[in-house]
């Protein structure tokens, strides 16, 4: 019917009305909190490219899932600085490497609490590369031997997700198989399936101290001109065993969410990445937007474009929203 018998406003005139009518939910158990730990103690230091996060000691880390649980985020994701690095990243495989520390340090204080642990090498290594190096590039089959091994020390530290970030073509099925083998059938795997080789990662690698010392990670990452071939890597994914899937970053890549989702009618993440969170942060302070009201409609993007779980630095200041709502 054309206007004046249909009038669309009708359904927005009234509050109750237009919550009832909403067509996209945003909720506390959506989020997921990305935090970096560190070794010491009493460590806070803060990220200058990210307001409001920091590299915390185990201590400290654990007070802050504490508080990230008390506001109903019972979701973490973990990345780790280490103490020393190797050429391969065979450090973060070690029974002590301070995510394994860091593990068994939160299980020990929290009960209601799920542990996502990013399985890559790039914080690990001497180079800031994801993998071991040959011939000046990344080696993808001696890179998933090493996620392999990085995967089963990591559940075996209490690891309730193990999430591969790496996009070594391969690397979900040779970690299934390292999982299944070392008895750990119900682990699940959030795989990082389309992650592009973006801009937006910026502020992270200050955050993780992960910065490829030479060249980029254009050989490994997704090219962000795109789309298609996403499929093809979730695709591959799901064959391999991934339990999830994830598109990384969010912001720009909306339509690439919607597809895999609309696709593959998996369990679908998003990650609203560091410089996604910083360029809102920077607005914000320079009183440019309305902070609060612009991070809100951006997570709710993400949602609507089909991501059932949303990675975000955001997590706490949403939750405070959404609770007070």
């Amino acid at each position: 019917m054309a206007f004046p018998i249909t009038r669309l406003r009708r359904l927005r005139y009234d509050k109750i009305l237009r919550n009832m009518v909403s067509e996209t939910h945003l909720s506390v158990n959506d989020l997921v909190y990305p935090l970096f730990v560190c070794p010491g103690e009493g460590v806070k230091k803060p990220i200058s490219s990210m307001p409001g996060n920091y590299q915390m000691s185990i201590d400290v880390l654990v007070e802050t899932c504490k508080l990230a649980v008390s506001k109903g985020v019972k979701s973490i994701l973990l990345f780790g600085i280490p103490e020393s690095k190797d050429e391969h990243g065979h450090v973060g495989c070690s029974h002590n490497g301070i995510v394994q520390q860091a593990l068994r340090a939160i299980k020990t204080e929290i009960e209601d609490i799920q542990l996502i642990a990013d399985v890559c090498n790039c914080e690990y290594t001497t180079h800031g590369h994801c993998g071991t190096i040959v011939d000046g590039d990344v080696d993808n089959d001696l890179t998933i031997e090493t996620l392999a091994k990085q995967a089963v020390s990591l559940a075996e530290a209490g690891a309730d997700v193990i999430a591969p970030s790496d996009m070594m073509d391969g690397r979900v099925g040779r970690i299934r198989t390292a999982l299944d083998e070392a008895g750990y059938i119900k682990t699940p795997i959030m795989s990082y399936a389309a992650k592009y080789a973006s801009g937006f990662y910026g502020p992270f690698r200050e955050a993780a101290e992960s910065a490829p010392q030479f060249g980029d990670r254009s050989t490994y990452q997704m090219n962000p001109a795109n789309s298609d071939e996403a499929l093809r890597e979730v695709a591959a994914d799901i064959e391999e065993g991934a339990d999830i899937v994830m598109v990384k970053p969010a912001l720009s890549y909306l339509d690439v969410i919607y597809r895999i989702k609309n696709e593959f009618k998996m369990p679908t993440a998003a990650y609203n990445v560091s410089g996604e969170f910083s360029m809102v942060k920077a607005a914000g302070e320079k009183n440019w937007i309305d902070e609060q009201r612009v991070m809100m409609e951006v997570l709710l993007s993400i949602k609507r474009a089909g991501a059932d779980i949303i990675i975000t630095y955001h997590a706490l200041d949403a939750a405070d929203i959404l609770n007070n709502n």
